[in-house]
């Protein structure tokens, strides 16, 4: 059978790095969705923090400070506690500075005549006014600021501590995409590689635990494929060696008894075609029984009718053992137990182990037939050396020259088929024992 090389794997992005992008880029997104909401909150929240520390510092300069305008330019008196780079001012009601520090013009100190505090960024700092208290329309404002690089150097490095472990969550993001889209892609290209050596012929796959359920059941089922066509495979390059074997000696048979009629005379050529017709129905026998064999399945058992086979036994050989000066002796003790097999492959088996005898024994061959308990015994036997000690003589020959040829291995074959057994059961001389249980005994 011509394998096929299997077509080149198809054009794209492996499965293993889709997952990988697919996991990192999902997780990408979720931090950057997250990020940037919480990055504005901080921002909002530094920026309110700082805007707060200044409207109470305005606040309590302001209940401190005169809000007579002819006090000033004395020196601001201001409260404890305020912060070294605060920067303080008073402002007249229309934005001029009076005293303190600060720009000379002041646009958020002159919009706290209202009587409000108010907060703006001028000339790079964040400022916040407050009117002075005053029992008439307030007439001076308090001014505070401090530099806006301040609150935005902290924002920044919230920031920056975000952008860091933001990175952190996606690298080790990356590194779990990585060892999970291994731990599912892996499966799925062990199973293609196992479908691909399966196409090129190798039947030796086996299913490995992955963690993944669906894709071990996947191998699981191509394991199972794998062992079945192995075994189909076996059977049908088998199937010609052992037809070979098993038709070699009744077609010779056929051949030399059409010959013999053919050059006789006065020979009865109904009669010899007449047996060659046996012969033929025989070798059609064998064939269905080898066909039946190498694909594992048949016709349903019958009761076997074990005097009746063992007399076409005697029939068939017979007449050739005893042409070459071999005895030929069946023994039956009855009762005979009822057994439920195919007589065509019992037969052949018979063959099998009779032919056996007469090519390698010696002397009288015997066949008894009798009940074991569990069921039905059937020996062959013969005067032969048999076989030596620790030899497999029903293992099948193979190109190193190892093994007992054909014959044997196939009557095991066909016998467990049956479900039933072919044993040695002793070497010196050789007796070999079919065993075939009785219905109630199938598989002790």
């Amino acid at each position: 059978m011509a394998l096929r090389p299997h077509p080149a794997s198809p054009a794209g992005v492996p499965l293993r790095r889709r997952l990988h992008m697919a996991i990192v880029g999902i997780t990408t997104l979720a931090v950057v969705l997250f990020a940037i909401p919480l990055g504005v909150a901080v921002q909002r929240l530094y920026r309110g923090e700082a805007v707060t520390s200044l409207e109470r510092d305005a606040t309590r300069v302001a209940a401190v400070a005169p809000d007579d305008q002819a006090s000033y330019p004395r020196a601001v008196r201001l409260p404890k506690g305020l912060h070294p780079w605060l920067s303080v001012g008073i402002y007249r009601d229309g934005g001029e500075r009076i005293a303190g520090e600060g720009p000379a013009r002041s646009k958020t100190a002159a919009d706290a005549a209202d009587g409000r505090l108010h907060q703006s960024v001028e000339h790079g700092q964040l400022t916040v006014s407050a009117p002075i208290p005053s029992d008439e329309v307030p007439r001076a404002m308090v001014r505070v600021s401090m530099p806006d690089d301040t609150v935005t150097d902290r924002i920044r490095r919230a920031w920056l501590l975000m952008a860091g472990l933001a990175m952190l969550v996606i690298g080790l993001g990356a590194a779990l995409a990585r060892h999970q889209a291994g731990r599912l892609a892996g499966p799925l290209e062990r199973l293609t590689g196992a479908a691909q050596a399966l196409g090129d012929g190798d039947f030796t796959i086996r299913a490995k635990s992955s963690g993944v359920r669906e894709a071990e059941a996947a191998e699981l089922a191509l394991e199972a494929t794998a062992r079945r066509l192995g075994s189909v495979l076996d059977r049908e390059r088998a199937f010609s060696a052992d037809v070979s074997h098993q038709l070699r000696t009744p077609l010779t048979g056929l051949l030399l008894g059409l010959e013999s009629a053919l050059e006789r005379p006065r020979a009865d050529l109904p009669a010899a075609i007449r047996t060659a017709v046996r012969r033929g129905e025989h070798l059609q026998d064998i064939i269905e029984d080898l066909l039946r064999l190498a694909r594992d399945a048949g016709p349903e058992r019958q009761r076997l009718d074990t005097p009746a086979l063992l007399d076409e036994l005697r029939a068939r050989w017979h007449g050739p053992l005893a042409a070459t000066g071999r005895p030929f002796t069946i023994v039956v003790q009855q009762p005979l137990p009822e057994i439920q097999s195919m007589p065509s492959t019992i037969r052949q088996i018979l063959d099998v182990l009779v032919d056996n005898a007469a090519v390698h024994g010696r002397g009288r061959i015997t066949v008894e037939a009798g009940d074991v308990g569990t069921g039905l015994a059937i020996d062959v036997s013969d005067e032969g050396s048999g076989i030596a000690d620790g030899e497999d003589v029903f293992a099948r020959r193979n190109s190193t020259g190892k093994g007992h040829g054909i014959g044997l291995a196939l009557a095991r074959s066909l016998a467990e088929a049956e479900g039933g057994r072919l044993v040695l059961r002793r070497p010196v001389p050789p007796i070999f024992t079919l065993l075939l249980p009785s219905p109630g005994n199938d598989g002790q």
